[in-house]
């Protein structure tokens, strides 16, 4: 009787359309809106669970189109299976789905999760571990003007958020990224920096940004993926030409990913982004990055409140995360859901949620 109210009865995908209230912009390129997938698991019992895809093409070339194809393509054998055994449908989702797709898998699997704690009665944090309940998240500064930099930074700061991630790169060069960073430095000189390169930077260009930041007396907080993912030894020599901590975010999406970084002692710190592989395999990467005594972030594409609270609940489950960015809700345009972390300032708060991740459509 137990497998039967626990078993999946349907699974729905739709789009999910949400305006931003201006592009947000990486070094890869720019998003105008949040195309993204929700997925509606719902068990035999009537539970239902939600999860949503966020790709990013920008990012690693995934788009809307190819996250909803994946999911389709999953629904017809789905039906039946049993949710507590959720690690061994993560790994049949990754073996039958064709074309490599992390938004898929990650969307899959926050819908699994949230029905089978939702049916226990317990909350997401809990289940990755419980050793917290709260994070300090930055907000994010993306590419553009020197001004539009220094008035965002303004604007960050109004909202009570210290922690300011600045997205550097691509075409216009370092001494443009310099410039950018010199006015937000001299608007939050308090703020600690992450300036995140989304693997768009080039060694030559890497090491002109370090020689014009120590001439200004700026050290950064974090230097995340400047060059490109495969570049390993470069990240090292970065790291030993800086003195500053460097993260690896586009170089890791696997945990044979995070032990060749760990290996190569490419930097000192993971970002962790569910976005990325899903779930079970974002245990495995902070299971690598604890053991070597890696720093750990966590992170997301441009999600909406139900991604980025279920990321939010695995980092505080889990514990051991200094750095946090999940900021993309304060730039959508519009929220279609209800319920979700608490935010006052930069200061995230999981503790209200008594099942699953919290997060529900509006109706």
């Amino acid at each position: 009787m137990a497998f039967a109210t626990t078993s999946i009865r349907s699974v729905h995908i739709a789009p999910l359309d949400i305006p931003l209230f201006e592009p947000f912009g990486i070094s890869g390129g720019a998003q105008a809106a949040a195309n993204n997938v929700l997925v509606t698991l719902e068990l035999a019992d009537g539970t239902v669970g939600y999860g949503e895809g966020a790709p990013l093409p920008a990012y690693n070339g995934e788009t809307q189109a190819q996250t909803l194809r994946v999911l389709e393509g999953a629904r017809h054998w789905l039906e039946g299976y049993v949710v507590k055994d959720w690690r061994w449908l993560a790994h049949e989702f990754r073996g039958r789905g064709g074309a490599w797709c992390g938004s898929a898998q990650c969307a899959f699997e926050i819908a699994l999760l949230d029905a089978l704690t939702k049916q226990a009665r317990q909350p997401m944090g809990k289940f990755f571990g419980g050793a917290g309940t709260g994070l300090e998240t930055d907000m994010t500064v993306t590419t553009g003007t020197p001004a539009q930099a220094a008035e965002n930074a303004r604007a960050i700061r109004q909202r009570g958020i210290r922690m300011i991630k600045v997205k550097v790169g691509g075409k216009l060069g370092p001494a443009h990224d310099l410039e950018r960073i010199y006015a937000i430095h001299d608007v939050a000189p308090d703020s600690p920096l992450i300036l995140d390169g989304n693997a768009g930077v080039s060694r030559a260009a890497a090491s002109e940004l370090v020689r014009g930041l120590k001439a200004r007396g700026i050290t950064p907080a974090l230097l995340e993926q400047w060059l490109a993912k495969d570049d390993l030894a470069g990240a090292r020599s970065l790291a030993e030409e800086s003195g500053w901590l460097v993260c690896a975010d586009e170089s890791v999406t696997s945990a044979d990913d995070a032990r060749r970084v760990v290996a190569e002692r490419a930097g000192g710190a993971i970002n962790i982004k569910i976005m990325k592989a899903g779930l079970a395999a974002a245990l495995d990467i902070a299971a690598v990055a604890k053991a070597a005594n890696f720093e750990l972030m966590i992170g997301g594409n441009v999600e909406s409140i139900l991604a980025m609270t279920m990321s939010a609940c695995f980092a505080a489950g889990q514990g051991g995360f200094r750095f946090a960015d999940l900021d993309t809700p304060f730039f959508l345009a519009e929220n279609p859901f209800e319920g979700g972390y608490a935010i006052t300032g930069g200061q995230i708060s999981i503790a209200h949620i008594t099942a699953g991740h919290g997060v529900t459509p509006k109706k």
